[in-house]
């Protein structure tokens, strides 16, 4: 079975493939020939999911699953979360927006933090999203050299390490990520 996941990531696609049974194979934007960003301008992660989702059923005629993903941290109102990837910028650097976080959390003892994946599945007029959450807290250095985005900085609730620091195996178990592509697959699984 070969499913399109509406991303140019590569650090994404990998992540979410071994998080998926073997007999399903993804194909990026990039494989089906889809060249341009997508614009992202929805005011929320579920807006911006499904956003990607229908755009690559409308104009490239495949059914596709599209995610994104917020940092939502409680000190900062829910910031930076639709915001996460351009959170310093345009220029779209992790370590950017890892910086900017860290220093507008300076002063905060509250450090409490969830990253929130929503999965959207585009097919036939038909679209379905799935969702996940992992709470945790926002450390006030990098640790790990693992994962991305702002992975050396967010530690998993029950855990001491940061998800940049744990094998990618634990880290899809628990992820916000992997919880979200877990209820899609659950899905997929009981439309046979």
């Amino acid at each position: 079975m070969k499913l399109v996941f509406a991303t140019h990531n590569s650090n994404k696609l990998r992540e979410v493939q071994a998080l998926v049974p073997d007999h399903i194979t993804l194909l990026s934007l990039t494989d089906i020939g889809c060249t341009e960003e997508i614009i992202e301008d929805a005011d929320t992660i579920e807006g911006n999911a499904l956003l990607k989702a229908n755009y690559v059923l409308s104009n490239y005629g495949y059914d596709c699953f599209a995610d994104d993903t917020g940092l939502e941290v409680d000190a900062l109102e829910g910031a930076p979360g639709v915001y996460s990837a351009r959170y310093a910028g345009e220029q779209k650097n992790d370590s950017d927006n890892m910086n900017k976080l860290l220093i507008n959390l300076a002063t905060k003892q509250e450090r409490g933090a969830q990253f929130k994946t929503v999965i959207a599945f585009a097919k036939a007029n038909k679209t379905e999203t799935f969702t996940g959450i992992c709470r945790g807290h926002i450390t006030k250095e990098r640790h790990g050299d693992g994962g991305f985005g702002y992975d050396p900085i967010f530690k998993p609730e029950g855990y001491d390490a940061t998800f940049a620091q744990m094998a990618p195996s634990l880290k899809g178990k628990i992820s916000h990520r992997g919880l979200a592509v877990a209820a899609f697959l659950e899905f997929l699984h009981n439309q046979k």
